[in-house]
Formats: structure tokens, C-alpha cells, sequence
């Protein structure tokens, strides 16, 4: 068999490139290596006081860290970035079991579908269920009845097989039985949806082979490869539940369906908290045929959009400019480069890189007087809410960041105005720099779908995109950072002003987990 050239120049490419990136790593390793043995650093002994040496002063290491992290970020470097996004987006369209998956669900709600229905969003930590009312357009369009939120607690995540659906069950029950005994013993069954956090490999809108949940979790145990809708509904049929599986979403997925159905004018979804994920609706053409697998011609011929669950994560490889942080991040992660985009914007990850800077500024440039915390010498201790806190400090003094600071990481001498404001500063330049990434994302999603459906940027009206996540929602002027950065890229690539006749809009999809699958059923009941 024969090898082309280019089936070889194309890995060694890739190989030459992760070792240039190891290298650039190798350059701080001194740094970090010296912050956890502080004992190896340079002295001065005078007089019997020992002072520490540093390479610079605090203000020239912000300046080096202000450059790497401000230096990709002008508009025309971004709109390049965006162009090799969406090459990538495309070749993944074609070929990839990883992302750009295709869901069953191909309609999205007009806002005039009316009903009640049981949703239940299931999470690492939480199980949620709620009655939801839909009444269509209005003031309360989308109502929660009654919730409750349970906590998935350790013996909860050790229950095998049959036994976590049983306990699912006996939540769902003691849930719509406080509410009314009713609804869920009556003679019409309640139909029912299913946002769910794990994986699986979907085999209809309402079905789905269960996979290994990680996480901690026993449930697969003896059940795995089973249809996840049947072990549910199995559970619910013990305690006399007459209840339906319609419909099982992902968190994408559901926050695109419940902005969706307040505002028709939605087309994406975006997920930005601890992780990160987005889901696009797209014509069925713009996926290769082999991407939806084995389906019944019946769904081919109602279908011709597609929600598109894009795995926004995976992306970004040698594509999104990265400092020595990063890549040091990168190398040393569980799993390398699999994730270059969330690593990079996440909730997770923002705090180690502040936390990596810290370290090296710590050793090279004597911030805290040269003495990290012990609890920040151990990888990701630095709460992302920490970051937050300093930038929404408005104390003239930071008082109140460094008390949340020295609250979680003690230090053994008071901080210095000068550190406080060195670890505001990192934090916002890590911050902003995630924030205009994750706008370059995004034009580059909707720069896809715009393309996709044969329009051009000018006159491809507006569109909304659904938020959802603690970083989006909840994290000092991120959201207001990513839409200024949005707005600009459209216009310089050749869009209008953002308006009602054009333009993208980021807004918070509240509750769009619980909200999302409920729509997913009324999608069901008035479409299919």
C-alpha cells in the first residue's frame, strides 16, 4: 500500500506543532517548580534579613500578560479566526461521531402550542421535576406549576440499574402527589420530557441506549446498552404513575426549544457554566447523510432542519491563540487538546489559568511577598467565583474581594493594594479574552448557518440566541463583553447593526432545562 506525501506531512505537522507548544511550556516550568519549593528561590542575606530576589517588578509581568492576552484579540485576527472555525465546523459536518450530532428533533414551537406537561431535568447533582403549563403567547407563556428539586447525593449515585430509576420514580410521585394526587393517577396520561445530562445514543425523539454515565454513577450497572425511556417509564409503571415519555433533549438542545418558543426569531443555543456547549438549527442538507444514521425515511421526509447538537467544546485546535498558561494547562490535563475551546472560556477553566499566572508572578515578580497560599499550590483551587469577585469589587480598596480571597486561601501576611490589583487585572484580562473567543464562536455559528441556508450576511435578518450557565449569566459584564464583540465582528464581515431587522441577540433562557423539555413534548404533540 502507498502513502502520499500529504498522508504524511499532515501529522507530523500536528506532532510538530504540540512539541513547539511543550516547548513554550518547558519555558515556565522553572517558574512553577520554584513557586512550590519556594526554599530553591533566590536570596539576599543582609544584615540577617533575608530578601527575596525577583526577576521584575509586578508591573512589568501585568505588562507581558496584558500583551499575550490583549495581542490576538483586534477585530481583523478575530474575523480570521472565525473563517478557520468554520472550516472546521464544515469538515465536521461531513464526517465526525464526536460533534455537529444531529438530533430527532426537527421542529421548532410557533409559541401557540398549549398544554401541561410533566419535565424532568436530570443533572450531576440534582434531579428536577416539574409540572410546566404552556399557554402560549403572553405574559405567562411558560409557567411552572409546581417543582422540586432533590439532590443526588453519593448513595444516590451508587444505586445500580433498576434501583435509580425506581428512586427517580418515587421523586416524580412524591412531587406531583404534593402538588395534586390527580394529576398523575387520572385517565389521560401526562405526557412527559426528559432533559438529560449524560450520554447517550439517541434512537428516536423519545428514545435512547443508555451509555456509561461517569460522574460517579451506578445506575448503568446491569442496564447499560438499555432504552432509557423504557427504564424510566418501567419505574414509573411500579408506582402507578400514568405518565408518557414524548420527548429526551440535552441541555443545548433544551435552552434552543424554550427560547425558542417565547421568541421565534431563535436559532442557537448557548451552554457556558462549568463546561461549555452550543446546539444550531440547520437545514438537513448542510449535514452529510451519513451524520443521521440509521433513521426512518419517514423522519427524512418531514425533516428539512434539524437541531444540531454541536459539541462547541471539541473545537479550536491550532486554531485559537494560546499563551504559555494554556498550554501548560493543556499538557497536563487529563486529556489533552480534546477540549481547546472550553478550556479556554469555561467556568473550569478560568480560575486555573488566573491561578497558573498567580503561580509564576508569585515566584518571578514577589506577589504576596513571594508566598502563594498552600491551598492555591494544588491545580484548580482557584474558584472561577473568586475572579468574579474581584471585577465586581467596588471598593476602593478591594476589601470585599480580598476577604472572599483570604476566607478561601489564607495567606500568612496581609495582601498588598498592589497584589489585589494584580489579581483584578489578570482576572479581567482572562475574563475579556474568554469573552471575545466565545464572540468568535459564535460569528463563526451563525456565519455557518447564514451560509447554510443560501443567505448573505447583510440581509440574513436577526436572530436570537438562547444563554444559559452561571459564566453567561452570572459572571461581571461577560455577556455585555461577548454581544459588543459580536456586534462588531457582524458589522465588519458585513451585517447590520443589531436591531429587530438584523444583527444576533444573547438572551438569558431562564429555566430552560425544565422549560426546554416541556417544549420538546408540545413539539411533539403538534408537529409530529
Amino acid at each position: 500500500m502507498a502513502f502520499g506525501f500529504g498522508a504524511f506531512f499532515v501529522p507530523m505537522i500536528d506532532i510538530w506543532q504540540r512539541l513547539r507548544r511543550a516547548l513554550k511550556v518547558v519555558i515556565m516550568l522553572p517558574s512553577l517548580v520554584q513557586a512550590v519549593l519556594p526554599s530553591l528561590s533566590p536570596t539576599n542575606h543582609i544584615h540577617g534579613v533575608v530578601t527575596m530576589i525577583y526577576d521584575r517588578t509586578l508591573d512589568d509581568f501585568l505588562r507581558e500578560v496584558r500583551k499575550l492576552f490583549e495581542a490576538p484579540l483586534n477585530p481583523t485576527n478575530l474575523l480570521a479566526i472565525s473563517g478557520k472555525l468554520q472550516e472546521q465546523f464544515h469538515e465536521r459536518l461531513e464526517a465526525s461521531n464526536i460533534c455537529m450530532l444531529p438530533s430527532y428533533n426537527h421542529t421548532l414551537p410557533t409559541g401557540h402550542e398549549r398544554g401541561t406537561y410533566l419535565a424532568l431535568d436530570v443533572g450531576g447533582s440534582t434531579f428536577r421535576v416539574a409540572l410546566v403549563k404552556l399557554g402560549g403567547v403572553g405574559e405567562k407563556s411558560m409557567e411552572i406549576k409546581t417543582m422540586q428539586c432533590h439532590k443526588i447525593g453519593n448513595s444516590v449515585r451508587l444505586l445500580e440499574g433498576h434501583a435509580f430509576f425506581d428512586w427517580m420514580a418515587a421523586r416524580i410521585q412524591e412531587t406531583l402527589d404534593g402538588y395534586d394526587k390527580s394529576v398523575a393517577h387520572g385517565s389521560e396520561s401526562l405526557p412527559m420530557g426528559l432533559s438529560w445530562s449524560f450520554p447517550i445514543e439517541q434512537t428516536s425523539i423519545r428514545s435512547g441506549t443508555l451509555l456509561q454515565m461517569g460522574k460517579g454513577f451506578c445506575a448503568t450497572h446491569g442496564v447499560q446498552g438499555s432504552d432509557l425511556a423504557d427504564l424510566i417509564m418501567q419505574a414509573c409503571t411500579k408506582m402507578n404513575l400514568n405518565v408518557r415519555m414524548e420527548a429526551i433533549v440535552n441541555d443545548s438542545t433544551a435552552t434552543l426549544l424554550s427560547r425558542a418558543y417565547q421568541d421565534n426569531t431563535t436559532r442557537m443555543a448557548l451552554i457556558l457554566g462549568t463546561g461549555t456547549n452550543a446546539a444550531i438549527h440547520l437545514p438537513t442538507t448542510a449535514l452529510a447523510r451519513a451524520k443521521f444514521g440509521e433513521r426512518p425515511q419517514s423522519w427524512h421526509d418531514k425533516a428539512d432542519h434539524v437541531l444540531v447538537n454541536t459539541e462547541f467544546s471539541v473545537f479550536g485546535k491550532n486554531i485559537l491563540p494560546t499563551t504559555r498558561w494554556d498550554d501548560y494547562l493543556n499538557i497536563t490535563h487529563m486529556h489533552p487538546d480534546f477540549q481547546p475551546f472550553e478550556h479556554l472560556i469555561s467556568g473550569r477553566y478560568l480560575g486555573e489559568i488566573v491561578r497558573l499566572i498567580m503561580l509564576e508572578a508569585t515566584q518571578s515578580a514577589g506577589l504576596f511577598d513571594g508566598h502563594m497560599p498552600e491551598s492555591l499550590l494544588q491545580p484548580y483551587n482557584l474558584d472561577t467565583g473568586i475572579l468574579a469577585a474581584f471585577e465586581s469589587d467596588d471598593t476602593p480598596d478591594l476589601s470585599k474581594a480580598s476577604l472572599i480571597f483570604q476566607k478561601a486561601h489564607p495567606l500568612s501576611t496581609t495582601p498588598s493594594y498592589a497584589d489585589l490589583l494584580f489579581v483584578r487585572q489578570v482576572s479581567y484580562l482572562v475574563s475579556h479574552r474568554a469573552a471575545t473567543y466565545l464572540a468568535t464562536g459564535i460569528h463563526a455559528l451563525c456565519s455557518l448557518r447564514t451560509h447554510s441556508e443560501g443567505l448573505q450576511a447583510a440581509t440574513a435578518g436577526h436572530i436570537n440566541i438562547g444563554c444559559n450557565g452561571s459564566v453567561i449569566e452570572k459572571y461581571p459584564n461577560f455577556r455585555v463583553t461577548t454581544q459588543a464583540v459580536l456586534d462588531q465582528l457582524i458589522e465588519r464581515d458585513g451585517g447590520p447593526k443589531r436591531g429587530k431587522d438584523g444583527g444576533v441577540s444573547l438572551e438569558i433562557a431562564n429555566e430552560s432545562a425544565i422549560f426546554g423539555a416541556a417544549v420538546a413534548v408540545c413539539c411533539v404533540d403538534h408537529h409530529c
